[in-house]
């Protein structure tokens, strides 16, 4: 790992930019913890949505509040033509849709799943991760890249997914990973999704092979995660790695 910057803000929240080697290129990610934090604790993993980065307000947002109201670290990496993988900045629905066209033609799950379990390998070694009580957050591009990760990655012990569906082009990647994942999963659906069809979203949450799982449905379109969708997903994710 290379650390590469620090910040504090008056929450006491760290924020560390840092790289992990991969086969001679560096991974992009940031790690939020509290100050001093030594002692092992749960561990987030925040996978992004397309028209976002590791560095976009909503991530920091997210990760600040997975640290101070439960004491968690956090961690992001950037998607696979997001953030400080590109050198224009390019953020919102204009990024959106530049994933969308990768999509289109190359959906890049490997690599974003091999990027993943490095940046996890790295993580796991520090001493204030507990490497047993890993969770993943992530919808949308989250879930794009998600479910094909947990559904290799056993260290991951909870996740929250959703707003995917399985008839969504180029998704058939995820229809097939979905009966392999085996953690308890909350699935989250916006009942108006302009992107992803209502029955291709409760078609990849069946699919999952977790014994515990839960599809909750929002109204409103597919935008960016807040209220009540927000609290219900952090309680989750709390309610399992803190057990």
């Amino acid at each position: 790992m290379r650390w590469s910057r620090e910040d504090s803000d008056e929450w006491g929240v760290v924020t560390r930019e840092f790289s992990v080697d991969r086969e001679g290129h560096a991974v992009p990610a940031n790690l939020w913890t509290p100050v001093n934090a030594r002692e092992p604790r749960p561990l987030v993993l925040i996978g992004h949505g397309g028209s976002q980065s590791k560095d976009a307000p909503g991530i920091q947002d997210l990760a600040s509040r997975l640290v101070r109201a439960h004491g968690f670290v956090a961690a992001a990496i950037d998607g696979p033509i997001h953030g400080s993988r590109r050198s224009d900045g390019l953020i919102g629905p204009a990024m959106q849709q530049a994933f969308r066209d990768l999509w289109a033609v190359d959906t890049r799950i490997d690599f974003m799943v091999a990027e993943w379990r490095a940046a996890i390998d790295a993580l796991a070694r520090m001493e204030c991760v507990d490497a047993r009580a890993i969770g993943w957050w992530g919808v949308s591009m989250g879930t794009a890249y998600g479910l094909p990760l947990i559904a290799q990655e056993p260290r991951i012990r909870a996740a929250l997914l959703g707003m995917w569906g399985s008839d969504y082009v180029n998704s058939e990647r995820l229809v097939a990973d979905a009966p392999a994942v085996r953690c308890p999963v909350l699935y989250q659906v916006k009942w108006d999704d302009q992107f992803f069809r209502r029955e291709g979203q409760l078609d990849l949450f069946d699919r999952l092979g977790s014994a515990e799982k839960w599809c909750k449905v929002y109204m409103g379109a597919h935008t960016p995660v807040e209220g009540e969708q927000l609290n219900d997903g952090l309680d989750f994710l709390a309610r399992r790695l803190q057990g």
